[in-house]
């Protein structure tokens, strides 16, 4: 009888986790006692209708909502946690860790049809993790309270903080707002409101504490060649491969967006900062968010709709020694727990990764570093400075639709004039900028034939300094005969629009147009246009910005023309 009752229980978690693996949950909660977790989901119960509870292992017991596509799980999760329905750190779970299902009770729909007629799992025989702390009267919950060092008295302070019951400082000291805190805790678990946690009370506290990581499993991951050790979540994610200076760990099915990175290399402050600044263009780290570089370490910390990363890295005795996480956004309580785990257990070893571990291979980029991604802007273009306080103008289409606009990538700038019957953006530097030059107008008007030069970025800032295409005026005005454009023939990329067209001695004739065609023809690839450089001067000089004029001067060398035009184009970039 025993052993047909434990085959029917080993179909039964077979068939629950074949399932599981094509279905997604919200997990929404965990428990290390299953009558906690019984009355919870009752609880949930009453406001959905989806409520399934599982043994997850390790002595606690997840609530989850579902089962959903992976698709309609993520969009599930973000409707309950922007109408606040749920926990903040409620997560996707896959379904890999679920065993005896002990809600609803007698089974549910996890549970596939041909599967229905085998015995369901008693609760009693589900494992529990017991409480050991005895119960105590307040005297003598008093009396143990005060044998506990600081350090237990600042972990209970954190669990508490991490609970959401308590928002002052971690000091080890019991006053008023530890004490409401407490008393808060114990109203919500039904425990009379004393102000003082018992030990069992501690206990419990603690144990929910530490479920986050039970969840992600966390464990010392002890790496030689890399010369790290650290608590890694080995649920979430797994090693792949070594990029040096990184050892990569990716996430899993589980959390896929989920990442960190080992950070090791020889090196000294040159090098520490360098890594410092490329950290921050790695797709991996969003831009917006608190970051600093002092003395002999740094840390980054950036934000956005997807994820939330955090860097951090120093120098000592010659060793570049650090992290990366990764997590998904909107994660913070689990995030933030990981993370104080991760920096406690950080332990320097002997050794740095050899830079050359890795040799050279097909799969190198120029948009990569160590195999990571470089972030990219949706979409770049072409302008040029105006004025010595880094004034910028470009075409109008540079800035359509971005959250975020920047000059040569890594200076944030703003819009100060849009002209749409133009097609003229002028941009301002967020911070001050002083640029090494900036361009002079020309005023007379020029001659037919005459050479020009095109100034910009052809290849969306793959190169370091724009490049010249050369070519002729063709006309001063366009094919409708508008003086406000001039016909070239010079052969141009599309970014190269919103660059300055220069005359021979370096003046500034106007600026390139993007290529829209004319009336809906497709016109030859060298006819292109330019806004004539007197309406963007008169732009400027309408907004109170001053702008240098020029008259015909002597033609200069190449060399000076590409000098000229590397110290007033700009790349401009729409994020």
């Amino acid at each position: 009888m025993f052993k047909a009752y434990m085959a029917a229980v080993i179909l039964l978690l077979s068939a629950v986790q074949a399932q599981a693996q094509d279905r997604f949950w919200v997990q929404v909660e965990a428990h290390p006692t299953l009558s906690e977790a019984t009355e919870r989901a009752r609880v949930y119960a009453r406001r959905f209708d989806d409520v399934e509870g599982y043994y997850l292992g390790r002595g606690f017991y997840g609530i989850v909502l579902g089962p959903y596509s992976e698709n309609l799980a993520r969009q599930e999760l973000d409707r309950l946690l922007r109408d606040r329905q749920v926990p903040s750190d409620s997560y996707l779970q896959n379904g890999r860790r679920f065993e005896q299902q002990f809600w609803p009770i007698g089974g549910g729909s996890a549970v596939p049809p041909e599967a229905e007629a085998e015995p369901t799992v008693e609760l009693s025989a589900l494992p529990q993790t017991p409480l050991t702390a005895p119960f105590e009267t307040l005297r003598e919950a008093r009396a143990s309270e005060a044998a506990l060092s600081r350090d237990e008295r600042e972990e209970l302070q954190k669990a508490l903080q991490w609970a959401g019951f308590y928002d002052a400082a971690i000091d080890g000291a019991f006053g008023r707002g530890t004490r409401r805190a407490m008393e808060a805790w114990q109203i919500a678990y039904a425990q009379e409101p004393t102000g003082v946690l018992t030990a069992r009370q501690r206990e419990q506290l603690l144990l929910q504490y530490n479920a986050v990581l039970v969840d992600v499993d966390m464990q010392l991951v002890r790496d030689d060649t890399a010369g790290i050790q650290m608590q890694v979540p080995t649920a979430v994610v797994a090693f792949s491969e070594y990029q040096p200076p990184f050892a990569k760990f990716e996430g899993q099915s589980s959390l896929p967006t989920a990442q960190v990175l080992f950070i090791s290399q020889p090196g000294d402050a040159g090098r520490l900062s360098g890594l410092y600044e490329v950290l921050q263009v790695l797709d991996l780290m969003p831009p917006e968010g608190p970051r600093r570089l002092r003395g002999n370490s740094f840390f980054i910390e950036g934000v956005d709709e997807d994820r939330h990363s955090f860097a951090t890295a120093s120098l000592q005795d010659g060793e570049i020694k650090g992290f990366v996480l990764v997590w998904p956004a909107r994660d913070d309580r689990r995030r933030n727990r990981i993370l104080d785990v991760m920096q406690a257990s950080f332990e320097r070893l002997d050794g740095t990764l050899d830079p050359n571990l890795v040799p050279p291979s097909e799969d190198q980029a120029i948009d990569l570093v160590s195999g990571l991604a470089v972030r990219q802007p949706k979409l770049s273009r072409s302008g040029f400075y105006v004025t010595g306080e880094g004034i910028v103008v470009t075409t109008l289409e540079a800035i359509a639709g971005c959250s975020r606009m920047t000059i040569d990538r890594d200076t944030n700038v703003e819009a100060v004039v849009k002209d749409e019957e133009l097609g003229v953006a002028i941009l301002r530097p967020v911070t001050p900028l002083a640029p090494v030059d900036f361009a002079r107008f020309q005023s007379d008007i020029p001659r037919l034939q005459d050479p020009v030069a095109v100034a910009g970025y052809p290849f969306n800032g793959v190169l370091t300094a724009p490049t010249l295409a050369f070519g002729t005026l063709e006309d001063i005005r366009d094919l409708q005969g508008d003086d406000r454009f001039k016909r070239l023939s010079v052969i141009t990329q599309t970014t190269t629009a919103g660059g300055p067209v220069l005359d021979a001695s370096g003046a500034v004739l106007g600026m390139l147009l993007p290529r829209t065609g004319n009336a809906g023809q497709a016109l030859p690839e060298d006819v292109q246009f330019s806004l004539d450089a007197g309406l963007i001067a008169g732009l400027l000089d309408a907004q109170g910005i001053v702008t240098a004029q020029t008259s015909t001067a002597p033609a200069i060398s190449s060399v000076a023309l590409s000098r000229k035009a590397a110290d007033i184009a700009v790349l401009v970039s729409c994020w």
